[in-house]
């Protein structure tokens, strides 16, 4: 269950993004303690563009699975045409997993 902090800090963020996307998509993240999870939308027709997770990429530490899930996502994208996006880490702090999940994705030739 989400704390009443945890909540205020993803709408936040997640306020923060929306201001200055534009016309960009949005790279949303969330980190369970299992998984991470990643997903392009679209939020002005309110859809899915490309998604990656851990549960379908498994490598050494979660770390390592984070950075193969930002590479997975960043092919995604490229193969639908994405290049800029915004990334909204939601209430994850940018650090460790969700970090290294943006930077393998920056790496795979996402612009954000």
């Amino acid at each position: 269950m989400a704390t009443q902090t945890t909540v205020r800090r993803k709408l936040r963020a997640r306020r923060k993004v929306r201001q200055a996307a534009g016309e960009r998509l949005r790279l949303s993240v969330y980190r369970s303690s299992k998984h991470i999870y990643a997903q392009i939308i679209d939020d002005s027709k309110g859809i899915t563009v490309a998604a990656a997770s851990s549960a379908a990429v498994k490598t050494g530490t979660k770390t390592d699975t984070a950075a193969a899930v930002g590479k997975a996502l960043a092919e995604a994208a490229a193969a639908k045409g994405v290049k800029s996006v915004v990334f909204d880490r939601g209430q994850f702090r940018y650090h460790g997993r969700v970090k290294a999940l943006a930077d393998a994705a920056r790496e795979g030739g996402l612009d954000f």
